[in-house]
């Protein structure tokens, strides 16, 4: 069932315990990615962000590789069990995994037409990014999947790009696992209100 916007928001937390099940068909999947890359916000309308939704094989394969590039610079084997217990009851358990990338051809492009703005572009990209990952995030919140946000790159980016030839101008900027719920997320605390809004009238 398809929530509200406010407990959409309200019910997005990270999800560490994930099933390979999902409560709607792959097409509706793509339908939420494709909503966002349409209509999430980006400064002078750059449209930088860039993702690849991997499912069924390629989800697994993507954390074979991150546990492989892990693996390399682990510092024991001990050290490395217990990350590979990590990814592989918090990660891989899950459905499928959205990788965000944002498009240094455009960003690139735009500091090279504005020459007086050019160091903000970069910056700007990255609130893009922000913007399609938090709202990628309350899309799949809302109709049922668990999820978390995770930033193995730079370490995973040379054999990401190399399995599934992905543009080597595409940066990679964070990794979404998501699948149904297996547990509850942690408990969420709150800074006051009044020490975070200011209302002038």
């Amino acid at each position: 069932m398809t929530k509200n916007l406010k407990d959409a928001i309200k019910d997005r937390r990270t999800y560490y315990q994930l099933q390979n099940t999902s409560p709607v068909s792959d097409e509706e999947i793509q339908s939420i990615i494709e909503h966002v890359l349409l209509y999430a916000p980006s400064a002078f309308n750059s449209q930088s962000a860039r993702m690849v939704l991997l499912l069924g094989d390629n989800h697994t394969k993507m954390w074979e590789i991150t546990k492989e590039e892990l693996k390399k610079v682990s510092k024991s084997e001990e050290a490395f069990k217990a990350t590979e217990d990590k990814v592989n009851t918090s990660f891989a358990s899950g459905y499928g995994t959205i990788l965000f990338f944002e498009d240094k051809t455009v960003i690139k492009g735009l500091q090279g037409s504005l020459p007086s703005m050019a160091e903000k572009f970069a910056q700007w990209s990255q609130h893009s990014s922000g913007i399609v990952q938090i709202l990628t995030w309350i899309g799949l919140e809302s109709v049922g999947f668990g999820a978390s946000l995770q930033h193995y790159n730079p370490l995973i980016d040379e054999a990401i790009k190399k399995e599934w030839s992905i543009n080597e101008e595409w940066e990679l900027i964070a990794q979404m696992p998501f699948g149904t719920p297996a547990g509850e997320p942690g408990e969420k605390t709150h800074v006051t209100l009044e020490e975070r809004l200011m209302v002038v009238k």
